[in-house]
């Protein structure tokens, strides 16, 4: 279930509340019961191999073709 953070304008804590998707704009209250609150913006990390090259370690396809390295012209 994602997780979305909130800080409260009345005291200036930061919290999460974990909810659906569906109920992402919902408003929420801080722990202290404040309702002043707003949704901070996440950032999101996505990692990954590097190198930029094929899903599963093969080698790229070679540049075939005519006249691309396929030796027909």
């Amino acid at each position: 279930m994602p997780r979305y953070e909130f800080r409260c304008r009345a005291c200036g804590d930061t919290f999460e509340v974990n909810r659906p998707m569906a109920r992402a704009g919902d408003p929420a209250s801080c722990p202290q019961g404040h309702a002043d609150t707003v949704k901070l913006l996440s950032t999101v990390a996505v990692t990954g191999r590097s190198g930029g090259g094929p899903v599963g370690g093969a080698p790229p396809a070679p540049a075939g073709g005519c006249c691309g390295g396929g030796g027909c012209c």
